[in-house]
């Protein structure tokens, strides 16, 4: 759920006693600055307009006032009520765990080869790669995009849905899943490109690329124009990001655990800052009005 804005007044305007009012009355809220205005959040619409309601009545935050229906914070949603709100997020898991069955974890190349960056063939112990211009040559640009759906293993799968889960249905709460949906295609084509022009012909995928673009995306706007959606653990962050330079440094292909797609990685990170702060800019420029 996305906290929404139930009040908006002036910097010089005094809200102690409205504010110490909403405490009493146990109606969860956070007052932040926003350019030359005080912005006054509240869990979602129905406690809004309640709390406009009241502002109206006892703006200075009467301690003698009782009103006839307290604003009543709502329970958080559970993960049903959280998928209704993420139709979206949902679309592309589902999208991923199809591909995954399809492919059985990856593991049949009949099927993975039509949805690869570039197609290829195995002889014996080899593998053997068309290029991209043979692709598109062919029409087969569906593989701009697709290899971001497939997935080698479980544990890829399992790791790269939860966190898709957990930034996607932000997004798609604060910025609606058309977004959404731009943005992961955005981000998937950016980390493709970026693996292929870095890395040649290669056998990668998964939904890592696109996530380091949703969290540099949530980053830089919440960064830019902060807001509840978007604030993420501190060490989400962090970990995330040492993560990213630690794979970068070669030791898991050294241990054998295999390769690592670090310019898909770095090529959604960079898209998703980018789009983080023009969507952050224009944020910030929409509450000064």
């Amino acid at each position: 759920m996305s906290p929404v804005i139930a009040l908006r007044a002036p910097l010089d305007e005094d809200l102690a006693g409205f504010i110490t009012l909403l405490a009493r009355l146990g109606v969860p809220h956070r007052v932040a600055e926003q350019g030359n205005e005080q912005v006054l959040w509240v869990p979602d619409e129905q406690i809004a307009g309640q709390v406009r309601e009241l502002y109206a009545r006892v703006p200075q935050g009467d301690p003698n006032f009782q009103p006839a229906h307290a604003p009543v914070a709502s329970s958080p949603p559970g993960i049903a009520a959280q998928a209704r709100r993420s139709p979206l997020t949902l679309v592309v898991l589902a999208l991923t765990l199809l591909v995954a069955l399809l492919t059985w974890g990856g593991e049949d190349y009949d099927v993975v080869r039509w949805l690869s960056f570039v197609d290829f063939h195995i002889d014996g112990q080899y593998i053997y790669f068309a290029t991209f211009a043979q692709a598109m040559d062919s029409g087969q640009w569906w593989r701009l995009l697709t290899p971001m759906l497939l997935h080698f293993g479980i544990l890829h799968l399992a790791m790269n849905g939860l966190w898709y889960w957990e930034l996607g249905r932000r997004i798609e709460a604060h910025q609606g899943a058309l977004m959404l949906l731009l943005l992961t295609l955005w981000f998937g084509l950016a980390a493709n490109v970026a693996q292929y022009v870095y890395g040649g012909p290669a056998l990668f995928g998964g939904l890592s690329g696109v996530l380091y673009g949703l969290l540099g995306h949530c980053w830089l706007f919440q960064w830019l124009a902060p807001n509840a959606a978007y604030r993420l653990p501190r060490g989400v962050l962090v970990s995330m990001l040492v993560w990213l330079l630690i794979c970068m440094t070669g030791v898991f292909e050294l241990l054998q655990f295999g390769a690592i797609a670090n310019a898909a990685h770095v090529g959604g990170l960079v898209a998703g800052c980018l789009t983080g702060a023009i969507g952050g800019l224009l944020a910030r420029q929409m509450t000064r009005r």
